[in-house]
């Protein structure tokens, strides 16, 4: 069987994330997402995500592409891999993510243990970064 992996936000979940679990589990028999937790997104993006946490785990696991749902609470995924009794020997991540010194380190350790990274293109036009850039718009012109 194989298992394959994915991690994100999932803030104001949309089409872009969908098309990334679908492809992804494409790929792989059985899909596990990790959903950063609010704390890690405070410290690694300094904001509060739209969404809370226990809603955005609920959403991505009703996902009918995602077999399991696990907290990420670091960045750390080595570590998050040793901890996992399902171990994955696939690993998804957005395309706008190739060739950066993070995730070249990341193929590098990772091949130790057999996993290989999948590059999956990136939705162009949508992110919750665009989303919340559209409502502060939508919300500025109805109070000018």
């Amino acid at each position: 069987m194989i298992i394959g992996y994915t991690t994100g936000v999932y803030d104001m979940f949309h089409i872009g994330h969908l098309k990334l679990l679908k492809r992804a589990k494409e790929m792989c028999d059985y899909l596990i997402v990790g959903v950063s937790t609010d704390e890690l997104v405070l410290k690694e993006k300094n904001k509060i995500p739209i969404i809370p946490y226990e809603d955005r785990k609920e959403i991505v696991g009703a996902i009918k592409y995602v077999d399991e749902v696990i907290p990420q609470y670091d960045k750390d995924k080595i570590k998050l891999y040793l901890s996992l009794k399902n171990k994955f020997s696939k690993m998804f991540v957005g395309s706008d993510w190739l060739g950066t010194p993070q995730w070249e380190k990341y193929e590098k350790e990772f091949s130790k243990y057999g996993v290989e990274i999948i590059y999956l293109s990136h939705t162009d036009g949508i992110s919750s970064t665009i989303l919340l850039e559209k409502l502060k718009n939508i919300y500025k012109n109805a109070h000018n």
